[in-house]
Formats: structure tokens, sequence, C-alpha cells
């Protein structure tokens, strides 16, 4: 058993019982991420898969307080939250915004870049299963090139996605990240880096989806696994300016190992319309990103 395991909070802030589909990825991330923010934590999450996960007022399934909000207004809520903190002197407590692709990469943008601009004092959480899952699998800017979802039903998705890491980058925060709910160890550290961190923080996790990705919901950790193995999702970490590779996808850097996306592809009913000129675009576009990463880690 790996040694880090034993720095992992043991205390569950996740309560058994919770309403999210059968393989979920965001419940294995948000479980292990909320261990790593303990206590003194604010929540604010929009209208999601994660709200649905919470819970129906007046119960709930989650143990640490949660303000919710609409659609839009994710990072301006945290950010009233953090005023308000202020305001009292409560210099102690984290507050942590969470929402999915759709409510980071398309409808949630401007509050974020607001906030990310004024350097507000919060994390921001973008928990990324690549479509609006909780209100039918409509694309995102996300989605992958090649997808199939109830909006993109017979061409599939014609367009690649859209790189957020990079536009959060040029914001110049102290603190950005990308990891995987197939690897708990690396989201769990990097969510610990960023809460000893101040100004606005930005994690985007890649969060499976067995019923909008199409596939059985026990392969959940494998198809996480695979999304790294491919370096169609990398595992890195941006501080102060600083890149840097983490976990296995330093790994695959070190030893050259790294898979065709056909590996992770396959495996995945959304992709079953994919022409074979999609998928070389999308290697391409793979391998053009990969080795951007290795340069600036060099």
């Amino acid at each position: 058993m790996p040694d880090k395991l034993f720095k992992v909070n043991r205390e569950e802030y996740m309560l058994p019982g919770n309403r999210s589909c059968q393989g979920c990825g965001l419940s294995l991330a948000y479980r292990y991420l909320l261990k790593a923010l303990r206590e003194n934590t604010i929540l604010t999450i929009p209208a999601s898969c994660l709200t649905v996960l919470h819970g129906l007022y007046p119960t709930t399934s989650v143990a640490i307080p949660c303000l919710n909000c609409t659609f839009p207004s994710t990072a301006a809520s945290a950010s009233g939250i953090v005023a308000g903190l202020n305001a009292l002197n409560r210099t102690d407590i984290t507050v942590v915004a969470v929402a999915g692709d759709g409510g980071t990469y398309d409808i949630g943008i401007q509050a974020l870049s607001g906030a990310a601009e004024r350097g507000t004092d919060f994390i921001f959480v973008c928990y990324d299963n690549e479509a609006y899952m909780n209100t039918g699998t409509q694309r995102s800017s996300a989605t992958p090139m090649g997808a199939l979802t109830t909006t993109t039903p017979i061409l599939t998705k014609q367009q690649n996605k859209k790189d957020m890491l990079k536009i959060m980058e040029a914001h110049d925060l102290p603190y950005l990240a990308s990891t995987s709910a197939a690897f708990p160890l690396d989201l769990y550290d990097k969510f610990v880096r960023a809460k000893r961190i101040k100004g606005t923080r930005y994690i985007e996790i890649s969060a499976p989806c067995p019923p909008g990705w199409i596939y059985p919901p026990k392969d959940t950790v494998k198809i996480g696994r695979l999304a790294v193995e491919t370096g169609i999702f990398v595992l890195f970490e941006i501080e102060d300016g600083k890149f840097r590779f983490t976990g296995r996808s330093k790994t695959l850097v070190e030893k050259g190992s790294r898979l065709p996306v056909i590996n992770y592809l396959e495996r995945q009913g959304r992709f079953r319309k994919m022409s074979i000129e999609q998928l070389t675009q999308l290697q391409k576009w793979v391998d053009t990103k990969w080795n951007e990463y290795v340069r600036r880690a060099e």
C-alpha cells in the first residue's frame, strides 16, 4: 500500500446514500477533494449533477456548508461569500466554487474571468464530464471532437475541445492544476496545496460519466486512467508560472510510453460514429498539446 494513503484525512464529508449515478466519476473526485479541504470550508454550486448529488432540501448527503446559486453565477456567488467573510474578519475559511464544464467553459466563464482578474481569494473547481450531463448530455465546448451527444446526434461534434486551462492561465493565477477522479491521491495532494495558497486558484478534474460517455459503470476508473495514459487528459500543475507534470503523466514523460488515443476512444459508445479523419485529427491535436507540455517542463 502506498505511504501516501496514510496521509489522507480519514474523516468523511460525503455521506452514504447520495443521488449520483452508479459509477459517477464526480462522486469519487468529490469525496477526496472534500477530505483535502476539511471542515473550514464553504461551498457554492450551480444547477448541475453536483446539485443532484447534494440532495433535496431539507436533507443533504454532504457535511460541508453549501450555497446553491444560478447557472452563470458560481464565481460571483463565491466572490460574495469571500466579501462577507472579509467583512466579518474571518480569514480561516476557504471558499470553494464547484461547477461542471457547462457552468465553467460556457455559461459561467464571464463571472469566473472577472473574479480571476480581481484575484478574488477562492478555489474554483471545474469537474469536466465533457457535456451537459444533468440535462440529458447536450454538447458543451468541453466535448471532444467525434463525440455523440443529444445535440450532435448525427455528425458528432466537429470541433476540438476548448483549452480552458490555457484561458485561466492567461489570468496569471498563483495556482492552476489538472487532475483526475481516477487518480485520487494526485487529486488530494493538489487540493491540499491549493488550500494553502491565497488568490484565485483553478483546478480542473476529469470526471468520467457512464451514461453520457456510454460505458459500463464498473469501468469508470479504467476509462479515467486511459484518458491519462493516452495523453488526452494530462496531470499537471502550474504554481507561480512554473509548469510541472505530476503523477502518472510525469511517469509517461520519463518513460515515453504514452498509448494511442484509440485505446481510450474504443471503450466508449459516444465515439461509435467517429470517422477515421476525425480520429487522425484528434490524435494529432493530442500529440501537439502533449509536446507543448513536454517543452514547457524542460
